[in-house]
């Protein structure tokens, strides 16, 4: 398996553990992490949580007991999880884990920092999406 560049760790195993909620990914440079699935969820990726560029993205709300349905690999260089709530555009390469991973702490802080300033609590729901318009 090879990460995005030449010199990035890569898994050596991944184990979901469905019920804790985490996939414990261990890495080639020894690290060893425990994502907590709502993590995954709430940073997935994809164009639909990250928007298509700065300051589009979509803060996810109602995520805290979300499972893990599957996980499929792409390539040799990422997964693709599908979540309980139907969610599975997001790639996420073995770079991507690591970061989650290690990054845990700051991208929680970061998280309740924007649900304060959004004003609404971690457990509500998301709202619903409106139409696929094109804006006429």
């Amino acid at each position: 398996m090879a990460g995005l560049t030449s010199d990035s760790p890569t898994p050596r195993s991944l184990t979901v553990h469905g019920q804790s909620r985490v996939l414990e990914v261990v890495f080639s440079d020894g690290a060893e992490f425990r994502i907590p699935f709502e993590l995954m969820r709430i940073y997935s990726p994809s164009a639909e949580v990250q928007g298509h560029g700065p300051g589009q993205e979509v803060l996810q709300t109602g995520k805290r007991n979300v499972d893990l349905a599957g996980l499929e690999p792409v390539g040799n260089y990422a997964v693709q999880p599908t979540f309980s709530d139907g969610h599975d555009t997001g790639i996420f390469s073995w770079d991507y884990l690591y970061f989650l991973g290690s990054q845990q702490t700051q991208l929680w802080a970061d998280y309740e920092r924007r649900l304060k300033a959004a004003g609404v609590e971690r457990d509500a729901p998301m709202p619903e999406k409106a139409g696929h318009a094109c804006g006429h």
